[in-house]
């Protein structure tokens, strides 16, 4: 069961992985990107966990919502941008609601990544952060008369492989596109952001 306590919860957990793996994003970013991956995702994550901290506000689409203005304007950067499209998504899901049960919660994720398709003009495949969350909710949404802390393990599983699979793709979005075949082999730094945001909810849940 989501309420205002465990998202915060499950936040700060991100926002930990956020931070220690800050350089590594930096370092994937700078192959095909511009470098800043690691420190907006840090400072925009850290943003929203200390916003949670902080109100008592217990709606979760309230909470989902602000914490995508909170992010975008921490964080201004394209996959802050993205990130922020996903929680809006998952804002209108759970709007009204001060508790939502793990099928909801599924639901409310899938409707976040199909925010991100449509607002992004992005799909899985395309070596992106979807490529990530995509899997992870597929199986979450399969498990989700299990227990919370088993379905988010799996998920955790399915993101990871996830992420790996962008090694064997080309960059069809952003500045990475710019380097055409040059781009496969390297791991896509958004990716990897989506793997640790399910890493953190499933060691919140475990």
């Amino acid at each position: 069961m989501m309420n205002s306590r465990s998202l915060k919860g499950a936040m700060e957990n991100i926002s930990a992985l956020m931070d220690k793996y800050r350089d590594y994003l930096v370092e994937l970013d700078a192959q095909n990107g511009d470098g800043d991956l690691g420190i907006s995702m840090s400072v925009g994550y850290r943003a929203v966990s200390e916003y949670l901290r902080q109100t008592d506000e217990t709606d979760l689409g309230k909470l989902f919502m602000k914490g995508a203005l909170v992010f975008n304007e921490a964080a201004p950067s394209s996959l802050g941008t993205i990130t922020a499209f996903g929680m809006m998504g998952m804002a209108k899901t759970l709007k009204g609601k001060q508790e939502g049960s793990l099928p909801e919660l599924a639901e409310a994720m899938a409707a976040g990544i199909a925010a991100i398709m449509e607002k992004a003009k992005s799909k899985p495949g395309e070596k992106t952060i979807l490529d990530a969350l995509y899997p992870a909710v597929t199986i979450l949404k399969e498990m989700a008369d299990k227990d919370a802390k088993t379905a988010f393990a799996a998920a955790s599983q399915a993101a990871a492989v996830g992420a790996e699979s962008t090694r064997k793709m080309q960059s069809v979005h952003g500045r990475g596109s710019y380097y055409g075949e040059k781009s496969l082999g390297v791991l896509d730094g958004g990716a990897v952001v989506g793997k640790l945001i399910f890493e953190g909810i499933a060691r919140y849940c475990s």
